[in-house]
């Protein structure tokens, strides 16, 4: 891939070094959900609100037959086309989409569900497009945790509205939370928050450690796990459709 898109903060996108941190703890949980929920059996995946496109690709190299992204950007849709043109692209609206009834045996949507305003419609469009035994996974910034300000945010949750939200339309399987791992806690100890670290200034005005970390950032140097989710930093929520 040869460019990117601009900045907003509405999204994070790969090959940024400044943006690193953020492009790997998405990419963590994308990881995450490649190694413990993509099957042999998954021929159809939606990766709902795509952004940039890097977690459909993903979901695509790790196995999945068809993988569609779904946004309601064009612009947005356009880089994608080009930079990953394996991933079916549709561009339409996730509280209303154009999608047959159960057509997907998995569903993602990774930090989206906080810049809907819509977002009780959503879990039940969720629903209506998901096969009988689906599996879907939705995430979260943690509002007990995450850095207000985010105008693109409509509405951040904590771990039980989360929770409660979802599971109005959808069975809830399993509550996660993600958090930093051993090397970027390692960092905190001494220096305190990076999360805070990289907001307090330009990028251009940060000091050297903090530019070695940022770079350095992996998507392993996250931890997805159950826990007390206050003090997680995202939230996941596995769930599959309801059973009648």
């Amino acid at each position: 891939m040869t460019e990117t898109l601009p900045l907003t903060g509405e999204r994070t996108a790969p090959g940024i070094w400044h943006e690193n941190y953020w492009f790997a703890r998405h990419e963590a949980a994308y990881r995450w959900i490649t190694a413990n929920w993509l099957t042999s059996e998954t021929r159809r995946a939606l990766d709902a609100g795509c952004g940039e496109g890097y977690g459909a690709d993903l979901l695509h190299r790790a196995g999945a037959r068809q993988v569609f992204g779904l946004d309601y950007e064009g612009t947005t849709l356009r880089h994608v086309a080009k930079a990953y043109p394996q991933v079916n692209l549709v561009q339409g609206n996730l509280v209303q989409t154009a999608f047959a009834d159960d057509a997907f045996e998995l569903l993602v949507s990774l930090q989206t569900i906080e810049h809907l305003w819509e977002q009780p419609r959503f879990i039940t469009e969720c629903a209506r497009i998901t096969a009988p035994g689906a599996t879907i996974v939705l995430s979260t910034p943690n509002r007990l945790t995450f850095p207000s300000g985010n105008w693109y945010h409509t509405r951040e949750l904590t771990g039980p509205e989360f929770v409660e939200l979802v599971g109005a339309d959808l069975e809830v399987v399993e509550t996660l939370g993600l958090w930093h791992g051993d090397k970027l806690t390692a960092w905190e100890r001494e220096h305190g928050s990076c999360v805070d670290a990289q907001l307090a200034s330009d990028h251009t005005q940060w000091p050297a450690d903090l530019v070695q970390l940022v770079k350095e950032t992996r998507y392993d140097d996250f931890v997805i796990r159950p826990g007390d989710l206050d003090d997680s930093l995202d939230l996941i929520v596995v769930a599959r459709p309801q059973t009648t």
